[in-house]
C-alpha cells in the first residue's frame, strides 16, 4: 500500500486506527493538495464507507495542506487541536442535528488556522462563514448519506475560502467518486462526483 505522496505505508502505519492513520498521515505528508490527501486516505480499509473519522478528515488534510502552502511550523500542534475538537462531534450529526461534520470540519479548519475563540471577532466569523458555506453547498446537493460526497464538496468550499480570505492558493484535483459501488445509498447520477 502506497499513500498520494507514493510513500511505502508500512504494516505499522496500516495497522493503526482510522483516526491515528489520518493524523499520522497528515503530520508527515509534504501535499498542498487536501483533496488529493483525503482521496488517499478514504482507500484505506480504516477510513469507512460512512462514519465520524470524516469529520476529523476534513480539517486534518486542510490544515497539513495549508501549513505546507504556507510553511508554518506548528503542522502537528494545528492537527491535535483539530483532532480534539472533531472529536466532540458524534457520528450521525448531519441526521439529527442538521449539521454535518465535514461542513463542521471546514470551520475547525478556519478555527485553528486563524486561532479564533469564542470572543475573537474576525476569526469567529470566518470559522462560522466557512461552516456555513460548507454546509449550505452539501445540502444543496442532497441527501444521505454520503461522506464521501460530503468531504469532497466540504474540501471544494474550503479551498476557495482560503484562497478567498487568505490569500493563500491550495491545489485540488478533480474528483470522480471511486466508492460508490460500496455505499448502498448513493444517489448516482445525482451526484456531482459520479462516475458519467
Amino acid at each position: 500500500m502506497t499513500c498520494v505522496d507514493n510513500h511505502f505505508v508500512c504494516d505499522q502505519c496500516h495497522s493503526r486506527s482510522a483516526v491515528e492513520l489520518i493524523q499520522t498521515f497528515t503530520e508527515n505528508s509534504a501535499s498542498v493538495n487536501p483533496v488529493e490527501m483525503a482521496t488517499g486516505l478514504m482507500h484505506s480499509d480504516r477510513i469507512k464507507m460512512h462514519g465520524p473519522e470524516h469529520h476529523f478528515l476534513v480539517p486534518a488534510v486542510l490544515i497539513a495542506a495549508y501549513c505546507n502552502a504556507t510553511g508554518d511550523d506548528c503542522k502537528q500542534a494545528m492537527i491535535a487541536t483539530a483532532l480534539k475538537r472533531a472529536g466532540m462531534i458524534p457520528g450521525g450529526f448531519c441526521g439529527t442535528h442538521g449539521n454535518g461534520g465535514a461542513g463542521v470540519g471546514t470551520g475547525i479548519f478556519i478555527s485553528v488556522i486563524s486561532k479564533a475563540t469564542p470572543l475573537a471577532g474576525e476569526e469567529w466569523g470566518l470559522s462560522n462563514l466557512m461552516t456555513g458555506k460548507s454546509l449550505i453547498t452539501i445540502a444543496n446537493h442532497g441527501g444521505p448519506r454520503c461522506c464521501k460526497r460530503d468531504v469532497y464538496l466540504a474540501l471544494s468550499d474550503a479551498v476557495d475560502f482560503v484562497n478567498e480570505k487568505f490569500n493563500v492558493r491550495l491545489e485540488s484535483s478533480p474528483v470522480v467518486c471511486q466508492f460508490w459501488e460500496n455505499n448502498r445509498e448513493c444517489h448516482g447520477a445525482a451526484c456531482p462526483f459520479f462516475p458519467r
